[in-house]
């Protein structure tokens, strides 16, 4: 199921209206995001949240829309107020089966992590998994629902903490500051260092390192 609907027009900023309008009260729905469908290096990673309508912190939004001090402050205090779970889908799988089949995996992944079964998942974008529960995709979602926004803010916080992690042990991508994404400093740094094992081998900058000629091909983002 899909909506784009004229709910949302100038519908700012964000609040739990649309959830809201969706059922009786307690009808427990959940927000799936996901981050890092676009990076050249790193998994792919889905949160999904049920918010608790009496605890949500203020100021939630697009991730995007956040700075970085901000996200770190919403995360900290969404994952002391509501059930949520992450999923992840990592480098191998995302090679073995495409990343959107990946993505499809980790947000599948994130839905059977939360503690109580939704009645509904909003999903960001215009294709939803299958899931234990039934879905309704948002497109840009991240900015018109409250529950896909804070979902947002819990994926992307966590993956650029990985992405710094992974930094410490294979410097020199600058994916404490690129979080994998295909940079001219990070595509600088491929020709000069190679591809690491985590780096998507299925995606084309990294294939033809690895494979010098084998030609190239448009992945699915």
């Amino acid at each position: 199921m899909q909506s784009d609907s004229p709910f949302f027009a100038g519908f700012r900023p964000l609040d739990y209206a649309f959830e809201r309008s969706l059922g009786a009260p307690g009808r427990l729905i959940c927000g799936i995001d996901e981050v890092g469908r676009g990076p050249l290096a790193g998994p792919v990673l889905a949160v999904a949240v049920i918010l608790d309508e009496q605890r949500i912190p203020a100021g939630l939004d697009d991730s995007k829309a956040l700075t970085a001090r901000r996200r770190d402050a919403l995360h900290g205090e969404l994952t002391g107020c509501c059930d949520w779970a992450v999923g992840i889908a990592s480098v191998e799988e995302i090679d073995a089966i495409n990343i959107l089949q990946a993505t499809m995996l980790a947000m599948s992944r994130a839905v059977d992590g939360l503690r109580s079964t939704p009645a509904l998942a909003l999903v960001d974008g215009n294709r939803a998994p299958a899931l234990r529960c039934p879905a309704q995709t948002i497109i840009k979602g991240d900015g018109r629902v409250l529950s896909i926004a804070a979902a947002s803010i819990i994926a992307k916080v966590i993956r650029d903490r990985m992405m710094t992690e992974l930094a410490l042990t294979h410097p020199g991508y600058g994916w404490e500051r690129n979080a994998g994404y295909g940079t001219a400093e990070h595509l600088d740094a491929l020709k000069r260092l190679g591809a690491s094992t985590h780096h998507r081998k299925s995606f084309a900058p990294i294939r033809n390192i690895l494979s010098p000629g084998g030609g190239e091909r448009l992945d699915v983002v």
